[in-house]
């Protein structure tokens, strides 16, 4: 008995050196996070101001890695084309926690009135376009190199190793080309050592900053491309009994693919969407082509559904243009998976959730139709994704311009917290998973 009560004893005074010790480094965390503050911003609004598109992030990934190199990580370039990742090992035995930013920008011309708004032009996929990041990665970058730093200072005391990934073209590699999460896991950003979990977030322009919101298992959609080619007959505009006409049929598909959402899906298990955002055809007034191309976009959230739909999809264009007199050819290219959070890691992060942010801060909300390559990544390690807050707390959602648009405003005050929710997440996780 005497024994059984001196190991007890032994325990609960190990446990109480271990909490301790958390909460020290957790006050620490959040002090330094402060004082963080106004160098974070100076980064985000400096990579605001200079812009760069997909695999094509050299300045950007130049400034990461002389920041990551300066504070004595072990830095790798060039990963997945301009990919930065920096390996900082705690000064005690632990797992491996991965935390990811993304860097590129949009091809949107920005026209916000703040003094670094960007001014950059470059090409995208032949045409000369502004570049602005409307989407926030600039955001991200920031938060994530504040947090190395921040961490640097503390390695002494950290149970585990992180692995800080600056990850290139979240928006899509240019045409003909590869990159991104997918390219970055094939690389073996998880490896060499191997990660046991993965944490992530997004800005949110229609979240008040201050604010975190997250959703376990399915978060985002998965992302597909379609396009489907009608082939008519061509002919004169003024006789069109003597042709096939593609366009009129393909107008018909486009109608035909909503009724596959609206009557021939079971929303009430989940969100789907089909949108055709490009329609090509024909040269002039008075001439039916010959072919016209329809090029769109399909997000589910269920592997089930995701296949039920591009059946569908395939099915309905083909006999729509069949009925016509014309022919239809569908090509479906699977894009981004869901963006699962692990429902139990999830459940384990929550509370480090809402001690940086107060519990009535946190929301759990509905999933969302958008897409995240973040999904890559979670496909072979646990991982949590969430959002942070960045619309002015003046301001109705309804007022903040949606992302990758050249309105997009990011109200810079939330930023530490997401500094402070990745760190704490990072090391809640260390300790936890050590013991």
């Amino acid at each position: 008995m005497k024994k059984t009560v001196l190991a007890l004893s032994v325990c609960m005074s190990l446990f109480s050196i271990l909490y301790a010790a958390d909460g020290e480094l957790n006050k620490a965390i959040d002090t330094q996070a402060g004082q963080l503050e106004k160098k974070i911003i100076e980064w985000r609004r400096h990579l605001h101001a200079n812009p760069e598109l997909s695999n094509r992030e050299f300045k950007t990934a130049e400034m990461i890695a002389a920041h990551l190199k300066q504070l004595g990580l072990e830095v790798k370039t060039g990963v997945a084309h301009t990919g930065v990742v920096g390996l900082l090992r705690g000064g005690k035995p632990g797992p491996v926690v991965a935390l990811r930013a993304d860097m590129d920008a949009l091809p949107v011309t920005e026209r916000t009135p703040v003094p670094f708004a960007s001014k950059v032009r470059a090409e995208y996929n032949g045409q000369e376009v502004g570049v602005m990041h409307a989407c926030g990665h600039d955001t991200h970058v920031a938060i994530l190199m504040g947090v190395a730093e921040l961490m640097s200072g503390l390695r002494a005391e950290l149970p585990g190793s992180i692995k800080f990934i600056f990850q290139p073209a979240e928006e899509g590699a240019p045409a003909g080309e590869r990159g991104g999460a997918r390219l970055m896991v094939e690389e073996g950003v998880l490896e060499n050592p191997k990660v046991d979990a993965i944490f992530g977030l997004h800005i949110m322009s229609k979240l008040p900053a201050g604010h975190i919101a997250y959703r376990p298992g399915g978060f985002l959609a998965a992302s597909d491309v379609f396009t489907i080619t009608v082939k008519g007959k061509q002919t004169h505009g003024s006789t069109p009994w003597q042709g096939v006409d593609p366009i009129v049929t393909a107008a018909q598909i486009i109608t035909g693919l909503q009724t596959i959402i609206s009557r021939q899906t079971e929303l009430t298990q989940d969100a789907a969407v089909i949108t055709v955002g490009k329609i090509q055809g024909g040269v002039r007034s008075n001439i039916i082509p010959e072919e016209v191309e329809l090029v769109g976009t399909i997000r589910t959230l269920q592997t089930a559904m995701q296949d039920k739909i591009h059946e569908k999809i395939r099915l309905t264009a083909t006999k729509i243009a069949e009925s016509a007199g014309a022919e239809a050819e569908v090509v479906i290219r699977k894009g981004y998976p869901v963006t699962h959070n692990d429902p139990d890691l999830t459940g384990r992060m929550l509370p480090t959730l809402q001690a940086v942010a107060g519990a009535d801060n946190v929301h759990l909300i509905p999933a969302i139709t958008g897409a995240e390559d973040f999904s890559f990544y979670q496909k072979k390690v646990p991982g949590v994704f969430f959002f942070l807050g960045g619309m002015p707390p003046d301001m109705s959602p309804e007022q903040a311009a949606p992302h990758h648009t050249p309105d997009f405003y990011i109200d810079e005050s939330g930023l530490v917290l997401g500094v402070r929710a990745l760190a704490r997440m990072a090391v809640d996780y260390m300790t936890a998973t050590g013991r």
